[in-house]
C-alpha cells in the first residue's frame, strides 16, 4: 500500500553544495515560456483567448527526473505527463471499481448520477473447476497511437512481456502475479549488477564475465553511480526545503539530517568515526557521502536504494550494459499464461484466483514499434519484440513517450513538457489543441492559477489555505468566477502506529496484557482526534475508524450494522461516550477508561495513578513525529493533548517532534520504535499483504505475525468476489483494532485547483473523485 521514499539528506559543505543548487535548477513560473514550432503563439498567458486557438492548457507539477516511461517512470510528476499519452488495457470509474464493458460502455450510479464510461477493452473472467482462472480481454479495433498505427493484441503482449523480462527492474510488480508459466520463464536468469554484487569484488569465478569487466564495475561504475546517487538525494532535499545552505548551517544541517555528530569544536564526525574540520577545504565531498551510505548499510546496497532513493534508485545510474541479464540456468522460452488469442483478443491464465490481479491489467499499453523492435516480434516462435534479458530498446524512449492516449507528447524543454492533441485519439480529439505540464513551486501553485499563468494546479491544502482560496471568489466560496476548489478524499490515510515488540507485557506481545495496555494508549490518543483535526484542517478531512482508507470500496462505512469507532469500548466492553457529552467529559471518560485496560495490563494503580508497570512493560514511552521540530504535522496536537492526559495519571508519553525523520524510519525499520505518526498511501486494491500479513515487506512494523489474521488475509486476495473479500477484510480490520497496533486517524483531502475564469466549468467532469480525476475526460475540457 506504500512504498516510502526516506531520505538521509545529507548537506555536502562548500562549492558541493553550491553546485547541487545549481544542478536543481530554479522553479520560476517562466519557466516553458518559450516557442515551439508545434506551438506558435503560446507565450501568451495559459488560456487568455478563446477555445479553438493555440493557447495551451497549462497545467502545474513538481520537479520532474525525465523518467516519461509507463515502464521505468517513478514519479509522480513523471507519471503526470506519460499518462496524459497513453491508455490502459482496464478503466475504472468514479468509485474505483473495474469497466468489463469497454468497449460498449457501461453505466454506473454516482452519488445519484449515472455517469456511462468506456475503455479499450471488454474484460471476462472466467474461473475454471482446476482452480486456473481465465481473463479474456477483446480490444476495441478502432484504438490507433498516436502515429497513426492500429493498438492490437502484439502490443498488449509486448507490453506484458517487458513488464515480465528477468531483466526489468522498474517498479512494477507484474511479474508476482500467478501466471502460468512466469517463474519459468524468469528462471534461469539473473540482472548481471544483481550477480556481480552477490559475488563481490574478489569473486574469481568469471564464468558469466571477465575479471575486467568485474573491475570496471567495483573500481570505477559503482562509484561513480553512487556519488551520482548521493548528488540525486542533496538536491532532492535543497530543492525541496529541507535543509538550507548558508554557510554557517552547512555542519548544523549536517548534525540534523544524521550524516554527522557536530562536534564542539565546529568539526563533524560521521558514524564511521571520520572527522572534517570544516576548515580550509577539509569538507566531505559526494565520494565522502558514498562511502558512509556503504557503510551503513554494511554494503546492502539493494536496501540502501530502497531505503535512501529520492527521485531515482541507485541502479538506475549505472548504465544499460549492466541491466542485462545473465543465463545462469534453463528457463522456458515463453509464458505460458499470456496467450494471443486474436488479432485484437488476449488471454491471462492464473493458476490461482487473485483479488489484486485487476490493479496489475491497469498497466499502459504501448507501442510495440516504437518501444521495441517488429523485426524481433514473432509470436508464435517465441519472440516478443526485443531479445530477452535486454530492455535497452524500451530504455532508449525513457524521455520520449508515447501512446494511444488524448495528447502526443513534443518535447520537454526548461522544465517544462509540451503536448499537441492526438487526433487519433479513440474518444476523439482534445478540444484543447495544446497542453503544458510545468514544473511550479508550490507556493506558486495557488497564485498562478488567479494571476493566470497556470489553469490546473494540485496545491496542497489546509483550512487555512482553503480560506485563501475562498478570498479570490467574490461570493466567499472554493468555487466561484475566478477559482474552482474540487476535493476529493485522498487515497491514503493519517496514523498513529504502535509496535507491538516493543510496547507489550512480558514476552508475548498477542496477550491480552499486552493488547490492554496499547488499548490504553490509543484510547487517550483517540479521542482528541475529532477537535484536533478539525482544527488543522476543517473541511478537508475527517477522522476515520478503520485502518483502511475510506476511498477503498472495501473500507467499513458508518451505515454498517457492526460499524464502530476506534478504541470506543472500554475493557468489559461497555461504551466509554454516551450522547451529549461535552468534549471535556468525553475528554475524561477516555482517561478513566484507560485506567481500567491499564490496571487490566498488570500496571499497579493507586488512588487513580500508575505507580508500577508489570514486566516487560514501562511507565514512559516514546512517540516520534515528524512535524519540523516545530509541530507542523496533523497529529501533533493529538499526540501531545495525549501526553498531557497521560502525564495526568502517572503515565510519561515523550514526543519526539523530528526535523529528520529518516531517524524516525531507520527507527522503525530497525524494530526499535515504540509509538509514531505517520500515513499510508493505498492503492486501488485494498490488498492488506504488504502491511499485516506475516511475510509482507512492512510487516515488521507492527510486527504482528499471528496466522489468523494471515489466513484473513490470504483469503482476502484469493478470491475474485469483492462482497466477499469485503466481508473477510472487515474481520481483518477488526482483528488490527482489537491487536491495538494502530490508531486510525483521519482521512485528508487533496485538491484540484481549476481557473473557472479561463476554462469553461460546464467542461469540468462532475462528481471527480480520487479514482477519477479530470485526466479521466481531460479530451472535453474546453477554453473560454
Amino acid at each position: 500500500m506504500r512504498r516510502r521514499k526516506s531520505v538521509l539528506a545529507v548537506l555536502l559543505a562548500g562549492a558541493m553544495i553550491v553546485g547541487s543548487v545549481a544542478g536543481c535548477g530554479s522553479n520560476s513560473s517562466d519557466a516553458g515560456n518559450t516557442t515551439d514550432k508545434a506551438q506558435e503563439g503560446t507565450t501568451q498567458e495559459a488560456g487568455s483567448t478563446t477555445a479553438g486557438s493555440d493557447t495551451p492548457l497549462v497545467i502545474a507539477t513538481d520537479s520532474m527526473s525525465e523518467k516519461f516511461s509507463p515502464f521505468f517512470g517513478n514519479s509522480v510528476p513523471d507519471r503526470d505527463v506519460y499518462e496524459k499519452t497513453m491508455v490502459k488495457l482496464l478503466d475504472n470509474d468514479r468509485a474505483g471499481e473495474f469497466i468489463f464493458n469497454g468497449i460498449e460502455g457501461e453505466t454506473k450510479s454516482y452519488n445519484g448520477t449515472d455517469y456511462t464510461y468506456k475503455g479499450i477493452a471488454d474484460l471476462e473472467v472466467t474461473e475454471n473447476e482446476d482452480g486456473t482462472v481465465y481473463y479474456d480481454f477483446k480490444l476495441r479495433e478502432d484504438v490507433k497511437f498516436s502515429d497513426g498505427e492500429n493498438l492490437t493484441a502484439d502490443d498488449v503482449i509486448f507490453t506484458y512481456y517487458v513488464f515480465s523480462d528477468p531483466s526489468y527492474d522498474g517498479s512494477a510488480t507484474i511479474y508476482s502475479l500467478p501466471i502460468e508459466g512466469m517463474e519459468e520463464y524468469r528462471s534461469g536468469s539473473v540482472i548481471l549488477y544483481n550477480l556481480m554484487l552477490e559475488k563481490g569484488a574478489e569473486n574469481t569465478d568469471f564464468t558469466y564475465y571477465t575479471e575486467e569487466q568485474q573491475k570496471q564495475f567495483f573500481e570505477t561504475d559503482l562509484p561513480a553511480a553512487g556519488e551520482a546517487f548521493a548528488k540525486s538525494i542533496s538536491d532532492y532535499c535543497i530543492a525541496n526545503g529541507y535543509v538550507t545552505i548558508e554557510a554557517d548551517e552547512v555542519a548544523n544541517g549536517m548534525n540534523n539530517w544524521g550524516f554527522a555528530d557536530l562536534n564542539e569544536d565546529g568539526s563533524i564526525t560521521s558514524a564511521s568515526g571520520k572527522t572534517w574540520t570544516l576548515v580550509d577545504g577539509d569538507v566531505p565531498t559526494l565520494a565522502d557521502y558514498w562511502n558512509e551510505l556503504e557503510m551503513k548499510y554494511d554494503y546492502d546496497y539493494a536496501t540502501l536504494s530502497e531505503t535512501e532513493a529520492a527521485d531515482a534508485p541507485l541502479f538506475d545510474f549505472l548504465s544499460d550494459s549492466y541491466k542485462t541479464t545473465v543465463e545462469t540456468g534453463e528457463s522456458a522460452p515463453n509464458i505460458t499464461g499470456i496467450q494471443k488469442t486474436g488479432e485484437y483478443s488476449v488471454r491471462f491464465v492464473m493458476t490461482e484466483a487473485n483479488g489484486p490481479a485487476l490493479t496489475q491489467f491497469q498497466a499502459e499499453i504501448c507501442p510495440l514499434h516504437y518501444y521495441g523492435d517488429e523485426s524481433l516480434y514473432d509470436y508464435e516462435n517465441n519472440m516478443f519484440g526485443f531479445n530477452k534479458g535486454d530492455l535497452s530498446s524500451v530504455r532508449a524512449k525513457t524521455t520520449a513517450p508515447m501512446g494511444a492516449g488524448p495528447y502526443k507528447f513534443i518535447k520537454y524543454e526548461n522544465k517544462t513538457a509540451y503536448f499537441e492533441a492526438n487526433e487519433h485519439y479513440y474518444k476523439g480529439a482534445p478540444a484543447i489543441k495544446y497542453m503544458q505540464i510545468k514544473e511550479t513551486a508550490e507556493a506558486d501553485k495557488v497564485p498562478g492559477v488567479v494571476q493566470g499563468t497556470i489553469d490546473i494546479s494540485a496545491p496542497s491544502i489546509s483550512k487555512a489555505a482553503l480560506e485563501q482560496i475562498k478570498g479570490y471568489n467574490s461570493n466567499g466560496e472554493i468555487i466561484g468566477e475566478t477559482v474552482g476548489t474540487y476535493l476529493v478524499d485522498y487515497n491514503g490515510y493519517g496514523y498513529i502506529g504502535i509496535n507491538s515488540e516493543t510496547v507489550k507485557v512480558g514476552e508475548d506481545n498477542g496477550s491480552e496484557e499486552s493488547k490492554n495496555l496499547r488499548k490504553a494508549i490509543a484510547t487517550v490518543l483517540s479521542v482528541y482526534r475529532d477537535v484536533v483535526i478539525d482544527s488543522y484542517y476543517g473541511d478537508a478531512a475527517a477522522v476515520i475508524n478503520y485502518p483502511i482508507s475510506n476511498t477503498s470500496w472495501a473500507a467499513p462505512q458508518k451505515s454498517d450494522a457492526d460499524y464502530a469507532v476506534a478504541f470506543s469500548k472500554d475493557v468489559d466492553g461497555n461504551d466509554i461516550y454516551t450522547d451529549g457529552m461535552s468534549e471535556d467529559e468525553k475528554y475524561a471518560a477516555a482517561l478513566n477508561a484507560a485506567l481500567g485496560y491499564f490496571e487490566a495490563a498488570g500496571y499497579t494503580v493507586t488512588d487513580g495513578k500508575l505507580t508500577a508497570a508489570p514486566e516487560g512493560a514501562k511507565l514512559a514511552y516514546e512517540m516520534m513525529i515528524g512535524g519540523g521540530g516545530i509541530g507542523d504535522h496533523p497529529s501533533f496536537g493529538v499526540a501531545t493533548a495525549a501526553a498531557e492526559a497521560l502525564a495526568s495519571i502517572g503515565f510519561t508519553l515523550t514526543i519526539n517532534d523530528l526535523s529528520d525523520t529518516s531517524i524516525m524510519w531507520a527507527a522503525i525499520e530497525g524494530n526499535t520504535a515504540e509509538l509514531w505518526c505517520a500515513a499510508w498511501s493505498a492503492t486501488l486494491d485494498p490488498d492488506m499483504y504488504q502491511i499485516y500479513h506475516s511475510e509482507g515487506g512492512t510487516a515488521y512494523q507492527y510486527s504482528i505475525y499471528d496466522e489468523e489474521l494471515d489466513k484473513l488475509v490470504e483469503e482476502g486476495r484469493n478470491s475474485t468476489d469483492q462482497t466477499y473479500r469485503k466481508a473477510v477484510y472487515k474481520e481483518a480490520l477488526d482483528f488490527v483494532v482489537d491487536f491495538a497496533v494502530e490508531v486510525p486517524v483521519y482521512q485528508r483531502q487533496e485538491a484540484t485547483l481549476i481557473s473557472t475564469a479561463r476554462i469553461n466549468e460546464e467542461t469540468i467532469p462532475k462528481d471527480l473523485t480520487s479514482y477519477y480525476t479530470f485526466v479521466y475526460e481531460i479530451e472535453k475540457l474546453q477554453l473560454k
